[in-house]
């Protein structure tokens, strides 16, 4: 991806002023204050945030997810210390970038790195409208690459498809709040979302199919088994009853 000519957001502003001069996310969001404030204290003190977050633009944020972040995840260990995905999903907020980029991020580069396709879903479930947020993140419901996920209580392993989905129905994610989404069939009702597909197809559909298996399964069973009780009964009867030879005159 190409480097883009963008502007170098100012660190000092964005975090004194908490946003009160930036323009609100699409969302309707404040950028400077989606995370909670004692979070973005954390953030601003770590050591990868004064080292690895100072001056970047848009461009320079795919280069540290690839050298740097190797885990999802929010504050970690005993001593609360944010992760660098989180640090840079900050930088992201006060950079807001656009949806070319964030194309870009997902797609193409997140092709390749699937920690830069977590980021940017996740900054997209921060600052982007309900509509836009089930459009944007459900086809990544089908990405079934690992992640490993970091938090308190240790790293454990988690998949992209199910950090999406924690990003559509969770009110918490990466020790950030993550504000209400409205319901993807009231949306539906109000004709701005179609009804989602599902990969495997209609469920009702499927259900059916399998009821029909079901029945056909059984059908042939009992056909086989009414077989055979029959040629059982025969057998029993010619035993029990064996025809008589006719005589030769």
């Amino acid at each position: 991806m190409g480097r883009p000519a963008v502007h170098q957001a100012s660190e000092r502003q964005f975090l004194d002023e908490r946003g009160s001069s930036s323009r609100l996310a699409p969302n309707g969001l404040n950028p400077a204050r989606i995370m909670e404030k004692a979070v973005v204290d954390r953030i601003v003190d770590s050591y990868f945030w004064k080292e690895q977050c100072f001056g970047l633009n848009e461009a320079d944020i795919v280069d540290r997810v690839v050298d740097h972040v190797h885990f999802v995840g929010g504050i970690t260990g005993a001593s609360q210390k944010p992760t660098p995905f989180l640090c840079l999903a900050l930088k992201l907020l006060q950079l807001a970038p656009g949806d070319d980029v964030l194309a870009e991020y997902l797609h193409f580069g997140g092709d390749k790195f699937k920690y830069l396709r977590a980021l940017a879903l996740f900054y997209v479930r921060l600052t982007r409208t309900p509509k836009d947020v089930y459009a944007t993140i459900e086809p990544f419901l089908e990405d079934y690459r690992k992640l490993r996920r970091k938090g308190r209580a240790g790293t454990s392993l988690t998949y992209v498809d199910d950090f999406a989905d924690d990003l559509l129905v969770k009110d918490r994610v990466c020790a950030t709040s993550l504000y209400k989404l409205t319901k993807r069939d009231v949306l539906e009702d109000l004709d701005l979302l179609s009804p989602r597909v599902s990969p495997l197809g209609d469920l009702e559909d499927l259900l059916e199919e399998e009821e029909e298996e079901e029945e056909e399964e059984e059908g042939e069973g009992g056909e086989e088994e009414e077989v055979k009780r029959r040629r059982k009964k025969s057998e029993t009867r010619s035993i029990a009853h064996p025809a008589s030879r006719p005589t030769s005159p």
